[in-house]
C-alpha cells in the first residue's frame, strides 16, 4: 500500500502541535467513529476496515514529508523530530466488514495517546466512510431484486480510488461481479462484461457484429441488442446467431438491453427467446438503475435475470455521503480515563461518553436480530435472563427481551499498536454480509419508510450521559 501518512486535514497537525507544545501529547484518549442517521441511511454496511488496517500499519513520516511540513513555517524542529518517530501504539476496536450497523453505534473505537488518536481521524474517516457508503448502496440494490447484480461503475466513479475501492465495497454489499479489471486483480473478485454499442457500430451491420463476437466467445456469448432497434433488429439478429452457435454445439449465454422500457422490452424479448428455443438464455439489463427502479421493475414483472449497475451504485446516487464522524469520548485525567461528551442544540449531535461496546440481541427461535445495546466497556453482558431495554429519547418506552442470545459487535483490531485481527478476503466478507442481512427482518431494510431498529443505551451509560449533560448545563 502506498504511503498515506499525509492523507490528513491540516488541523489534525496543528492540534498535534498543540498537544506537543502543551505537554499533553501522551494523554490517553478514546475516539468513536460513527454515522448519524437519516431516512435514506437507516442502516449501513461496514466496509473499509482492511484498508484502515493497512493505513495504521504504514504510518511513517518520510524525510520528504518532513521537508514539506517544515516549508509550511508552522512547526518547530522538535515537533518535526517527534513526527519522525511516529508509530501507532494504541488499541483499535472495529465492527467486522460486512456487518450491518446503525446510527450512533461505533464502527470503530480508537484508544491511544491523543497525539496519535487525533492524527488518524481524517484518514480513517475517508477510508471507512466511502466504502461503507458504497457497500450500503450495493446492499440495498441487491436486497431489492432476485437477479444477480454486476457493478459497472468505474467510468462514472469520482476518480480511480473511488472506482477501485467502490468495486470492492460493492462486492461486500452483494454484487456478484465487477467490470473493474484492476479491482478484480487486486481483490481476487470476478470480472464481467460483454461489448459496447461501438462494437456493433464498427461493423457494416448488426448481424455481422454479432457473428464476429460469437466467433470469439462461442460459449459465453451475450449480445447487446439495443444499438438500433431492440425488438425489430437486435433480438431477431441475436436469435439468428444463437441458432448458428447451437448448430455447432455451443449454447449462447443471452442478451443485454441498455435502454428503453426495460419491463416491456424484457417481457417481449423473453417471449421471442423462449419461442426460439432459448428458454435458458439470460436477459441482462443496464442503464440508470438503482433500488427504486428495481422495485418498480419487480412490480411490473420484468423478465430480467442480471443487472449491470454503474452510476447510481458507484456514486451512491441521491445519498452522496455517509456523514461519518470521529468524536472524543474520553480522555486521561489524573491517571484515569474521564468520559467526555459533546453537547449541541441539535439533539442528534450530542455524543455518547466513555469507552463503550455494542451488543446485539438475537431471538433464539428465529435467529433474527431484536435490538442493539450500547454499553460501557466494563459492563457485564446479559446472560439470558429477561433483560429490559428502553428508548434513550423516550425512557418510558420499554421492552423486555426473553429467549435471546447476544453477540458483541466490536472486535479488537490493534492492541498496543500490534495488529491482532486478520481481514478475511472480499468473497468471505460478502458471505458474512449475506448472513448478517438475513438476520434482519425485511421491514428494517425497506427502502421507503423503514421500521426503525432499536438501538438503546444501557442504564449505566444513560445515567452517565445525563449526569454529564447536567454538569455541563450548570
Amino acid at each position: 500500500m502506498r504511503n498515506l501518512t499525509l492523507l490528513t486535514d491540516f488541523y489534525e497537525l496543528t492540534m498535534m502541535y498543540g498537544y506537543f507544545k502543551t505537554g499533553t501529547k501522551d494523554k490517553e484518549a478514546v475516539f468513536d467513529l460513527f454515522f448519524r442517521g437519516r431516512e435514506e441511511l437507516s442502516y449501513a454496511v461496514a466496509a473499509g476496515l482492511e484498508q484502515a488496517i493497512d493505513y495504521i500499519k504504514n504510518i511513517s513520516f518520510s524525510e520528504e514529508d518532513i521537508a514539506y511540513l517544515r516549508g509550511l513555517n508552522c512547526f518547530d524542529e522538535p515537533f518535526l523530530d517527534e513526527l519522525r518517530k511516529f508509530r501507532f501504539t494504541g488499541d483499535i476496536y472495529a465492527v467486522k466488514e460486512g456487518s450491518i450497523i446503525f446510527p450512533y453505534e461505533p464502527l470503530m473505537i480508537v484508544k491511544a495517546p491523543i497525539f496519535q488518536a487525533q492524527f488518524v481521524e481524517t484518514a480513517l474517516l475517508t477510508l471507512i466512510n466511502h466504502q461503507t457508503l458504497i457497500a450500503t448502496k450495493a446492499s440495498k440494490i441487491a436486497n431489492n431484486t432476485n437477479a444477480a447484480v454486476l457493478e459497472f461503475g468505474l467510468r462514472r466513479a469520482q476518480g480511480p480510488d473511488a472506482g477501485i475501492y467502490g468495486a470492492r465495497a460493492a462486492i461486500i454489499g452483494g454484487c456478484a461481479a465487477t467490470s473493474n479489471v484492476i479491482a478484480g486483480k487486486m481483490f481476487d473478485i470476478k470480472v464481467s462484461g460483454t461489448h459496447a454499442h461501438s462494437w456493433v457500430m464498427s461493423f457494416p451491420d448488426e448481424l455481422t457484429a454479432f457473428r464476429k463476437y460469437a466467433e470469439l466467445y462461442p460459449d459465453s456469448c451475450l449480445l447487446l441488442v439495443d444499438t438500433y432497434n431492440t425488438l425489430k433488429s437486435g433480438v431477431p439478429n441475436a436469435i439468428k446467431v444463437f441458432d448458428e452457435l447451437s448448430a455447432k454445439g455451443h449454447r449462447p449465454l443471452g442478451i443485454r438491453i441498455d435502454s428503453g422500457d426495460l419491463a416491456y422490452l424484457s417481457n417481449a424479448a423473453r417471449k421471442m427467446l423462449d419461442e426460439a428455443g432459448y428458454q435458458d438464455a439470460i436477459i441482462c439489463a443496464s442503464g440508470d438503475i438503482d433500488e427504486n427502479v428495481l422495485i418498480a421493475l419487480k412490480s411490473q414483472n420484468a423478465k430480467i435475470d442480471t443487472y449491470g449497475i454503474g452510476t447510481k451504485l458507484i456514486t451512491s446516487f441521491s445519498n452522496p455521503s455517509l456523514g461519518g464522524v470521529y468524536k472524543l469520548a474520553a480522555i486521561e485525567d489524573e491517571g484515569k480515563l474521564t468520559p467526555k461528551i459533546k453537547i449541541s442544540n441539535t439533539v442528534e449531535k450530542v455524543t455518547n461518553p466513555g469507552l463503550k461496546k455494542v451488543i446485539r440481541f438475537y431471538d433464539k427461535k428465529t435467529s433474527k436480530a431484536i435490538a442493539d445495546l450500547i454499553m460501557l466497556i466494563d459492563e457485564k453482558l446479559p446472560q439470558g435472563e429477561p433483560y429490559t431495554i428502553f428508548d434513550p429519547e423516550n425512557p418510558w418506552k420499554k421492552m423486555c427481551i426473553k429467549d435471546y442470545y447476544v453477540e458483541e459487535l466490536l472486535v479488537k483490531v490493534f492492541e498496543g499498536g500490534r495488529q491482532v485481527y486478520a481481514s478475511p478476503d472480499v468473497k468471505d466478507i460478502a458471505l458474512y454480509h449475506k448472513k448478517c442481512s438475513d438476520s434482519f427482518w425485511e421491514q428494517y431494510k425497506r427502502v421507503t419508510l423503514p421500521e426503525i431498529y432499536k438501538v438503546d443505551l444501557s442504564e449505566r451509560l444513560y445515567d452517565l450521559k445525563h449526569e454529564l449533560l447536567g454538569d455541563k448545563a450548570e
